[in-house]
């Protein structure tokens, strides 16, 4: 039973908590049953795995136990959780569907994780331009809820998608049927003049009420509803 604050694989997972170590060495850190379950499930491959020795999950994996409050101590969670387990970035490799989404230099690790939710929901996609916040990150894995370990990633590619903007274009009704990928960017800049250009079309959410604009997560769960309501 890991008892020292100076174990390496303790010091590994405090050192995973910055995105730079995480990209550095190709692993993130997935904290509580349900993620480790959702990971493990996705075919995800699993380091190793700690668990609090006073509360062992009910998990079935290979996983050494650490005392309760040093596990505590290096959780990012507001309670402590009975299990993390340390994985490797290489994404399992799956088809991807024809609906999905892109997201360029959306930095909110809150709306990637909702986002990637929203995908997981609705069969469909994600893609990452450089900028985004890293799906990996705590945050992310929380807002998912685990989808990010079910859902096909792409890299971002916004050719023959659709922008969806917030203003001056045709609502998502008048859409060419065929056209089954959507392009957003982050809510404080929107997407660039060259993402657009880069698209087939453009498209908006029509809004009925006084605000200028939706929350980037709502509007491209909106859109993967939309698309996926039409073609049933």
């Amino acid at each position: 039973m890991i008892t020292s604050r100076d174990n390496p694989k303790l010091k590994l997972v405090r050192k995973l908590e910055t995105r730079r170590q995480r990209d550095k060495l190709g692993q993130f850190v997935a904290e509580g049953e349900d993620l480790v379950a959702a990971a493990l499930e996705g075919g995800w491959e699993l380091d190793f795995a700690l668990v609090d020795a006073a509360r062992p999950p009910e998990l079935v994996l290979r996983a050494e136990q650490v005392s309760s409050h040093l596990l505590a101590e290096v959780s990012t969670l507001g309670h402590a959780p009975r299990v993390i387990g340390v994985f490797r970035t290489a994404r399992p490799q799956r088809k991807l569907p024809p609906l999905g989404l892109e997201l360029w230099r959306v930095g909110d690790p809150g709306n990637v994780g909702t986002l990637a939710r929203a995908c997981d929901a609705f069969g469909a996609y994600l893609a990452l331009s450089p900028g985004c916040a890293d799906p990996f990150g705590p945050k992310s894995l929380r807002a998912s809820t685990g989808s990010i370990f079910r859902v096909p990633m792409a890299d971002f590619a916004p050719q023959g998608a659709v922008a969806l903007v917030a203003h001056d274009a045709p609502p998502l009704s008048e859409l060419d049927p065929s056209l089954s990928r959507f392009v957003l960017g982050s809510e404080r800049e929107g997407l660039p003049d060259e993402v657009v250009a880069a698209c087939a079309a453009s498209a908006t959410i029509p809004l009925a009420g006084s605000a200028e604009s939706l929350n980037v997560a709502m509007a491209g769960t909106i859109a993967l509803y939309d698309w996926r309501r039409s073609h049933e």
